[in-house]
């Protein structure tokens, strides 16, 4: 059977740059298995399959795959579908107030909004379908610094220390004293696995000096279990950030603004925007944003 897909650029409005995506559409009577091979034959970092809801009222269903296993929740291939969807089912309502879509995912529902200013690539957010937990003791500064390639001056800055949170995919967000170390770090292939099992050998780096003006928080991700040894734009992690921007730096009560820059590293700049409502000191709602542009689009025969 023949099925249509596209290909996008995620959390950035230029092509080729961003995180690269394929979304596989119609992809009623596919099997799990054939969507593992789908997805392992496009060898990105995630590839999405679109489903009629099991909820008629709702959009959409999603399945996200990696090369290797299936995903409950990714911030990209959710931010990518919805910009598709969107401007292949009704690109005349996204301007104003924009589209609203709601998602189902193994996570949950999830509640996207997408828009588009004229001249302007589109851009989605969406509404964390789960706030962050965390989830136990992160490892400990010097296995980090070993298994990063950096000095143990390098980990923590102010208030921050290592940490292991989840809003869907688990993480162990490591603070890098400067934008210098975040050039240094290099996962170190003996010690990296081992070293953070806890986050299912993900680790999120993030300081808060910046390469882009506007930026708050430059991050790299990296996982040498996946297809590539980094990833340039990562959601659920900037979903999980919340938990972590709101624990160490103790926001006023309010709406707050966390731009931030990934990928510089790669040659793939991404800038994703992550929104927080604090209440009485507590992060009450988050959402994460930005653009996508599609890049190219065919079919598939499987």
């Amino acid at each position: 059977m023949r099925h249509t897909f596209h290909t996008l650029d995620v959390f950035t409005d230029t092509p080729f740059t961003g995180n690269p995506l394929a979304v596989v559409r119609d992809c009623e009577g596919l099997s799990e298995q054939r969507m593992q091979a789908i997805a392992r034959e496009f060898n990105l970092s995630e590839t999405v399959f679109v489903l009629e809801p099991l909820d008629p009222l709702n959009s959409a269903r999603l399945r996200i795959f990696t090369p290797t296993r299936e995903l409950p929740f990714a911030g990209h291939p959710t931010i990518g579908a919805a910009v598709l969807i969107a401007q292949l089912r009704a690109p005349e309502m996204l301007g104003g107030a924009g589209l609203g879509l709601a998602i189902e995912e193994q996570v949950g529902l999830i509640a996207c909004t997408v828009r588009r200013q004229k001249g302007r690539a589109a851009q989605a957010s969406f509404v964390l379908p789960r706030l962050p937990e965390r989830l136990g003791e992160a490892p400990d500064v010097e296995s980090i610094a070993a298994a990063l390639g950096l000095e143990v001056a390098d980990i923590g800055f102010d208030a921050h220390q290592p940490s292991l949170w989840s809003a869907g995919n688990a993480f162990t967000f490591v603070p890098v004293a400067s934008l210098e170390a975040m050039g240094r770090a290099a996962p170190n292939p003996a010690l990296f696995s081992t070293t953070f099992a806890c986050s299912g050998s993900l680790a999120y780096l993030y300081t808060q000096e910046v390469v882009r003006e506007g930026s708050h928080v430059h991050a790299r991700m990296f996982g040498p279990g996946m297809v590539i040894t980094e990833d340039p734009a990562t959601g659920s992690a900037a979903a999980a950030f919340a938990g972590v921007a709101t624990q160490f730096e103790r926001p006023e009560d309010g709406d707050h603004l966390l731009i931030i820059e990934q990928g510089f590293e790669m040659g793939r700049p991404s800038i994703i925007h992550l929104r927080l409502q604090i209440e009485g000191g507590v992060l009450v709602d988050a959402s994460v944003g930005g653009a996508a542009v599609i890049v190219s689009q065919g079919t598939i025969e499987a």
